[in-house]
């Protein structure tokens, strides 16, 4: 009842976050917050042994790729009762303390970490709190942690039979939550969480969680709900998922909704402001699965959108297995499914490229607000999207082909001037000789100036 409440009180308007400030996030010495990318790993499916070990030998690739985040997806052990499929799902979580043994032990876990930041990356994990699986040890050890219905049985979490609620109004079992991300902070030295359906869990219990977790180190906060709908949580967490934005875009490459709308609802997520980021994707282990591949969503759009993905304001989300790319393959579950590489990764270089870009550029900083991004005048403007993003002398553009059509066009805007240089193909343009542009169906180009 507590959440429907609340899902009430934000339907009569979403609150303008532009204004806001959230002086404790700023201040944390997380800077590497505004230039990283996140990389999602399902060690499960990542390799053929489905273990860290085996995962650690692709971390130099990773690395020559330009990720900078490592976000596992949990590896707490699955309950086995009432589990789906063979191996039953990751976020139904048996002990919130312990490893799943499917990917080896706790020591290969805090091996990997160690491992990681050697070589520079950030590694946060997956962090379910508004669920368990049926035989988590609090269902014996602390049955009083969660909802129960009329006839006193656990509550099953809505359209999920193998997941059960807990009660966010015991604050003994807050305690112990907040104890339990503690322990993965303390013992393997993670650099933050992934929280799943954190929309889903009473906000001012991560108003509670995360500066007590914090005693320890500072930490970056990625939150799996939208800030236009959820503008309460945009005040805890570092970056939030842009659910709308992914839809819409869908509905979109399906002729559902026009350009103009699809550039309406961006402006609207720029009017949150930056003292929050959101995080722009086009697949994660619940889309690839259940909705299908960039690909299948998107057609021609899915290069231009990863794209933008990475130049926008913002932090770019990747799914393993993007580089490939996964045209058709969507990953099991609840199965053992391994990603099909080959040896030959054909987007390897297209993502070095921007995620590299994204780090070094001071003009593609995610939520600093010396960075300003500029939507420009084109002579296609029902076909094209144009933006630059400055940041003093450092300016980065985008041409993006959001039509279904080969486009020719120009760009004759005051925001955009000089000399840029084509980051992935080369050549160079200036702008007080040539402001013509020509793209192909799914053509894109990033300029650096």
């Amino acid at each position: 009842m507590k959440r429907l409440i609340l899902l009430a009180i934000l339907s009569l308007g979403v609150i303008s976050c532009s204004t806001q400030t959230n002086t404790k996030k700023m201040d944390l010495p997380t800077a590497w917050k505004h230039t990283t990318n996140i990389y999602e790993v399902n060690v499960r499916q990542y390799t053929q042994e489905g273990t860290f070990r085996a995962f650690e030998k692709e971390m130099p690739r990773l690395k020559e790729m330009g990720v900078k985040t490592l976000w596992f997806m949990p590896i707490t052990p699955i309950s086995q009762e009432v589990k789906k499929g063979t191996m039953g799902s990751q976020y139904a979580a048996h002990d919130y303390t312990a490893i799943n043994p499917e990917f080896g032990t706790m020591e290969d876990f805090k091996h990997l970490v160690d491992e990681a930041h050697k070589m520079g990356f950030k590694v946060i994990i997956d962090w379910v709190a508004n669920h368990t699986g049926w035989d988590h040890v609090w269902t014996k050890s602390h049955p009083e942690y969660y909802l129960k219905d009329a006839d006193g049985k656990f509550h099953i979490a809505s359209g999920m039979d193998d997941i059960i609620e807990l009660d966010y109004s015991n604050p003994e079992m807050r305690t112990a939550m907040i104890d339990a991300m503690k322990f993965w902070v303390r013992e393997a030295n993670i650099d933050g969480f992934r929280c799943d359906l954190a929309s889903w869990v009473e906000v001012d219990f991560w108003e509670q969680a995360r500066p007590e977790v914090e005693k320890i180190k500072p930490l970056f906060f990625l939150g799996e709900f939208d800030e236009l709908d959820n503008p309460e949580y945009g005040k805890v967490f570092d970056a939030s998922y842009v659910w709308t934005w992914m839809h819409k875009t869908q509905e979109y490459n399906e002729g559902k909704i026009s350009f103009a709308e699809l550039k309406d609802l961006l402006t609207k997520y720029s009017n949150i402001g930056d003292s929050s980021m959101r995080a722009w994707f086009t697949s994660n282990h619940d889309e690839n699965t259940w909705n299908g591949t960039e690909y299948e969503k998107y057609g021609d759009l899915a290069l231009p959108l990863a794209v933008f993905s990475v130049t926008w304001n913002g932090v770019p989300l990747l799914y393993n297995g993007q580089e490939l790319p996964l045209k058709t393959k969507r990953l099991e579950f609840f199965e053992k499914d391994p990603i099909p590489w080959t040896g030959k990764y054909e987007l390897q270089d297209f993502y070095k490229t921007l995620l590299t870009l994204k780090t070094n550029n001071p003009a593609l900083r995610g939520g600093d607000p010396a960075a300003s991004t500029h939507l420009l005048k084109t002579s296609a403007d029902d076909k094209v999207m144009a933006y630059v993003r400055k940041n003093g002398k450092d300016e980065v553009l985008t041409v993006l082909n959001f039509s279904k059509e080969n486009v020719s066009f120009t760009i004759d805007d005051l925001n955009v001037s000089g000399t840029f240089k084509n980051v992935f193909s080369g050549p160079v343009k200036d702008f007080s000789k040539d402001k013509s542009f020509y793209l192909p169906i799914g053509g894109y180009a990033v300029m650096e100036k």
